[in-house]
């Protein structure tokens, strides 16, 4: 069976002293996963051997145990296999923090780290994390089965078959190339998967400290007259949504964001970049005039991400060079043929931004390595390797590809291909922006969010815009608060909640009051959960008072 049997789907629960095993066992039980308890480590290594998907272990129960069985069976683990723990830790017992939890990281292999108390559905979406992760072994074991049913049956008709032994040979080599296709793949895909949990995980609570600091810098800006102050202000709030941009890099590079494509002019978007990419490159390179392309196709791209890449890039590229090097910034519209690799794009029409250095240029061996995740040729410290990681996600996402021409001692030119858009881009009309008001006085709005600091600074903007504001930090509290007042107009309320969390919470209030209209501020972590919701009933923290503002004014225009 590919998912490994009805007990390979188990999670195993090691915690001897106390109620913890039981209570961990309940709380797994009620998400849908099967748990077991296990009495010692012993018994944890047998019912391991019986099946079982991951392990949660508290690490008392492993500081005076022989690990010594545990880590040999680990070691036996055949290729496809990395049996997956979660290593419940006290506060301050953290992998950074503790040898002895260093150690057991080293031991276990596969091993994710959780510190107590947390949160029962931070235990669930671990464990389900690491079951996902263990399927994929499953599937993996599959496929390497395969191919070795295959090489089996290859060597048998060999023997039968003397005077055939040329032909089997060659076709006996092209399966080998395949199978390592398969395995750099796979490769690639889990180191992919990981970061995705990683950034995915942490992006949430992340984008709800930059939605505090970015709305109380917002306030104090309007009541500060000190220039010196002011020009402070500005820096923090730019520093701010530097934060925002490196979580959605990080998601754009793991491929679990979702896009906000729209028809862009990349002729604007270059033009616009050059102050950016000059204060960032700084004077030891000269970045020559763009070469922009009459008559230029308008791309379907998300435009912060593409400035992201172009950035990128040129970054790369003075990495690349010498003091004095040049680099090019270049738009083409073209036309591809069917593609070569798995990065290039497909046959179609497309418009094309380049980037154009003189430095070192790429080996072969370099080239073969280009995309994958934390690949670099920089000195430790100088590169996460998620550059041209981040072009090849953002440019597959977004329907495209990616082209690499390279000459060592020559340089590099670095192709991305992106979809034509079937509209002209929007006029910014940004310069007679007035911020939308409330439309009526006494407008009532409930805000909805767990995380106090949050809620009052989205309380301070609605109530900027001349809104009446009532306030809740969980789901039974607003729907209580919901009951009792029928002149609530609009809801604003946050998707990721203890307990009744923001998608339950807006069924129920739209069971009661259907054309209230809600809103979901969320971080992107909830990108997918919210894939039904219509865009622009979702305020993605770290938002300002002006798409709030917008949200409102556009949520009120169709409800009316």
């Amino acid at each position: 069976m590919s998912d490994g049997g009805a007990l390979s789907q188990r999670a195993l629960i090691l915690a001897p002293s106390g109620r913890d095993a039981v209570i961990a066992a309940t709380i797994l039980i009620e998400a849908g996963v099967p748990a077991l308890a296990c009495r010692d480590l012993p018994d944890l290594l047998l019912r391991i051997g019986e099946g079982a998907g991951m392990a949660v272990v508290v690490d008392e129960a492993m500081r005076h145990s022989d690990v010594s069985p545990l880590a040999h069976w680990i070691e036996g683990q055949p290729s496809w296999c990395d049996f997956p723990f979660l290593l419940l830790t006290q506060r301050g017992g953290s992998v950074e923090r503790n040898p002895f939890a260093r150690r057991l990281s080293e031991t276990l292999g596969n091993v994710s780290f959780l510190e107590r108390p947390f949160h029962p559905t931070t235990l669930v979406s671990a464990v389900k994390t690491a079951l996902r992760g263990r399927s994929r072994q499953y599937e993996a074991r599959e496929r390497i089965e395969e191919i070795r049913r295959g090489e089996a049956l290859l060597e048998r008709r060999v023997t039968e078959r003397t005077a055939e032994l040329e032909a089997a040979n060659r076709q006996l080599a092209a399966q080998i190339v395949e199978r390592e296709k398969i395995e750099t793949a796979l490769r690639q895909a889990q180191r992919l998967e990981a970061v995705g949990q990683l950034t995915s995980g942490v992006a949430h609570d992340f984008n709800n400290l930059l939605t505090v600091v970015l709305g109380n810098v917002e306030q104090m800006k309007k009541q500060e007259t000190d220039v010196r102050k002011q020009r402070r202000l500005s820096m923090m709030e730019e520093a701010s949504r530097r934060g925002a941009r490196l979580t959605a890099q990080m998601l754009a590079f793991s491929r679990r964001q979702k896009l906000e494509p729209r028809s862009v002019d990349l002729n604007d978007t270059v033009r616009s970049m050059r102050d950016l990419l000059q204060s960032t490159i700084g004077g030891s390179v000269l970045i020559r005039e763009p070469e922009l392309a009459d008559a230029l196709w308008p791309a379907m791209i998300d435009p912060t991400q593409i400035e992201l890449v172009i950035l990128n890039l040129a970054i790369n590229a003075r990495d690349a060079m010498d003091v004095g090097g040049t680099l090019l910034i270049r738009t083409e519209n073209v036309e591809t043929g069917a593609p070569l690799s798995a990065e290039d794009p497909p046959a179609g029409r497309f418009v094309m931004v380049s980037v154009t250095d003189n430095g070192s240029g790429m080996t072969d061996e370099v080239l073969a390595r280009a995309f994958e995740p934390f690949f670099t040729t920089k000195d430790v410290g100088k590169g996460s390797g998620l550059g041209l990681s981040q072009v090849f996600g953002l440019a597959k996402q977004s329907g495209g590809g990616v082209k690499i021409e390279t000459r060592v001692g020559v340089g590099t030119t670095i192709k991305m291909f992106l979809p034509l858009a079937e509209a002209p881009p929007v006029v910014d009309l940004s310069a007679d922006f007035r911020l939308p008001q409330a439309h009526a006085a006494n407008v009532v709005i409930l805000v909805v969010d767990d995380d106090d600091a949050v809620r009052e600074v989205t309380l301070g903007y609605l109530q900027d815009l001349g809104y009446a504001v009532l306030e809740a930090g969980s789901g039974g509290a607003a729907l209580e608060i919901f009951e009792l007042r029928k002149d609530i107009e609009a809801v604003i309320l946050d998707f990721a909640m203890p307990g009744m969390n923001g998608a339950n919470l807006a069924r129920e209030m739209q069971a009661r009051r259907p054309k209230v209209p809600i809103l979901f501020a969320t971080g992107y972590a909830d990108a997918e959960a919210l894939a039904a919701a219509p865009e622009e009933r979702v305020i993605r923290k770290p938002f300002e008072q002006v798409e709030l503002a917008e949200k409102l004014a556009n949520a009120f225009f169709h409800v009316s």
